[in-house]
C-alpha cells in the first residue's frame, strides 16, 4: 500500500559536482529535495521504490545496490541505489554485466545517499510508456510491499522559454500550471489525465513517471504539499511529498 510519495525533478545539474559553477544557482531547488526526501524517511516505508525516466516505451527494474554514476558528464562520481549511511559513497565501476542506472536514477541515487529507512528498488519507465501500463507499474508498485513510499522523478515542459531544450512553446506554462496544481493536491486523476502526445511535443521528461505515480495513488487518498516550483534554464521543475 502507498503511505507517501515524493517527486522531485531529475536534472543532472542537481549534483553539484556536475553542474560546476552553475552551482548555487539550483541550491533552493536541492534544499527542497532533501526536504521530500526527509518527508519520505518519515512516512517508515518497507519499500521505496525509485521511478525516473529513460529513452524507449519499455519498463526495467533495478535491485538495491545497482550502481550508476556521471562519468558521461565529466565527473568521477558514481553512486548506488538504497544503501546504508557511507555505503553510496563507495567508489567503483559498473561491472560489464550489470545495467548501470540510467540517469534519473543516478540522480535519485545521488538524493538518497544515507538512506536506510528501508528497501530500495528501482524502477525506470520509458518516456513514451503508454499510460495504461504507467498505471499499471504504479499499482503493482504499491501491492509490492505492506508500506510503500515512491521517489518520483521527472522535470515539466522543457519549452519555457526561447533558451530552453526545446525553444518557447505558448502551451508550456499551461500545462506546466496544471501539473503544478495536480502535484500540490495529490490529484491522480489529473495526472493519470495527463496527455500524452502533448507532454512528448513539450518535451516532458516527467510523464510516464508521473503517471506510474497515479497508478499507485488511486485509491491511497494521500494529502498534497508543493515545496518548491520554478522554470531555470525554462525547464519546469516541482519538489512535492504526498502523505
Amino acid at each position: 500500500m502507498l503511505v507517501a510519495a515524493a517527486v522531485c525533478p531529475c536534472p543532472p545539474l542537481l549534483v553539484p559536482e556536475v553542474a560546476a559553477g552553475a552551482a548555487p544557482e539550483l541550491d533552493a531547488l536541492r534544499e527542497a529535495c532533501t526536504d521530500a526526501v526527509g518527508l519520505l524517511a518519515a512516512s517508515r516505508p518497507d519499500r521505496l521504490v525509485v521511478v525516473g525516466p529513460e529513452d524507449g516505451a519499455g519498463s526495467r527494474a533495478f535491485p538495491a545496490g545497482a550502481r550508476g554514476g556521471f562519468r558521461v558528464f565529466g565527473v568521477a562520481l558514481d553512486v548506488r541505489l538504497g544503501l546504508a549511511p557511507g555505503a553510496a559513497d563507495e567508489p567503483g565501476t559498473v561491472a560489464a554485466d550489470d545495467a548501470p542506472l540510467p540517469p534519473s536514477l543516478a540522480v535519485a541515487a545521488w538524493l538518497l545517499r544515507g538512506w536506510s529507512a528501508g528497501e530500495t528498488t528501482g524502477l525506470a519507465v520509458g518516456e513514451a510508456l503508454d499510460p495504461g501500463r504507467c498505471a499499471a507499474e504504479g499499482r503493482a508498485a504499491a501491492a509490492s510491499a505492506e508500506r510503500v513510499a515512491l521517489l518520483v522523478m521527472g522535470d515539466g515542459s522543457a519549452c519555457r522559454t526561447v533558451k530552453a531544450p526545446g525553444y518557447l512553446d505558448e502551451r508550456a506554462e499551461d500545462f506546466d500550471a496544471a501539473l503544478s496544481g495536480a502535484l500540490a493536491t495529490a490529484d491522480a486523476d489529473a495526472l493519470a489525465g495527463l496527455d500524452a502526445a502533448l507532454a512528448a511535443d513539450l518535451r516532458v521528461a516527467g510523464r510516464a513517471p508521473f503517471q506510474v505515480l497515479a497508478g499507485a495513488a488511486a485509491d491511497a487518498h494521500l494529502g498534497g504539499q508543493l515545496l518548491h516550483e520554478g522554470a531555470p534554464y525554462g525547464v519546469g521543475y516541482f519538489v512535492a511529498c504526498w502523505t
